[in-house]
């Protein structure tokens, strides 16, 4: 049996951030710095930053290495506060929030958002999750399993006794990983192929109050 769930923000509880957008505005600022595409190649925004940072450590002098970090770190903060600005949750969240807390499954949400994006975004999301493991809240960001873990180890389960609920394949992947049962939702960054490759168990348009599986024993059996 089932007894907690955890959601990714972007994609899942509210629209998506410009990711792609942003990621274009730090690797602009990184290669102003001079360094090399292949410190940081194909990794996440925040990984860019952190390898960047070694980098210029290394080989020019950590004073440079901590401004570009900061300088870095304030674009993501800026857009996401931009955006959480504009943008509210999407329709019927909150009921979807409501059932799952009524069969007494607790909540998490895990994503890689700075907490004040959140909770911009969505003001009272504290009173409908137990647990928010926000950017700033972990040392340990998504696909590092640790940032699931965590957060269950907070909700007190384990991961084979939980739901991961998301909209990328990178969510898919690090749940199917760790033994969870993982729902794929379209109404994010990836496709049906792409959540399927990263193991979505289910993948339903988005996560709604209309899906059988928010109404269900959640046992794994049922699926």
């Amino acid at each position: 049996m089932i007894d907690a769930v955890l959601l990714d923000f972007d994609g899942t509880l509210a629209p998506n951030l410009d990711l792609p957008g942003m990621r274009r505005q730090v690797i602009e600022l990184t290669r102003l710095e001079g360094v090399p595409d292949d410190v940081w190649g194909d990794q996440y925004i925040v990984e860019i930053i952190d390898h960047a940072q070694l980098w210029l450590t290394n080989h020019v002098d950590t004073q440079t290495a901590a401004e570009y970090a900061r300088k870095a770190h304030q674009v993501i903060l800026d857009i996401e506060l931009q955006a959480a600005a504009a943008t509210d949750p999407f329709d019927g969240i909150r009921e979807t929030l409501g059932v799952l807390r009524q069969r007494g499954k607790r909540l998490g949400v895990v994503t890689r958002n700075c907490r004040q994006a959140v909770l911009t975004t969505f003001p009272d999301l504290l009173n409908w999750v137990d647990v928010l493991a926000a950017r700033g809240d972990t040392p340990w960001l998504k696909p590092d399993p640790r940032h699931l873990t965590g957060c269950l180890s907070a909700l007190g389960t384990e991961s084979h006794r939980a739901v991961m609920v998301g909209d990328g394949r990178l969510d898919m992947k690090v749940g199917s990983d760790l033994g969870m049962f993982c729902v794929g939702v379209l109404s994010g960054s990836h496709d049906e192929p792409a959540l399927r490759e990263g193991g979505a168990h289910l993948i339903v348009e988005r996560f709604s109050a209309t899906n059988p599986w928010v109404h269900s024993d959640l046992s794994l059996s049922r699926f």
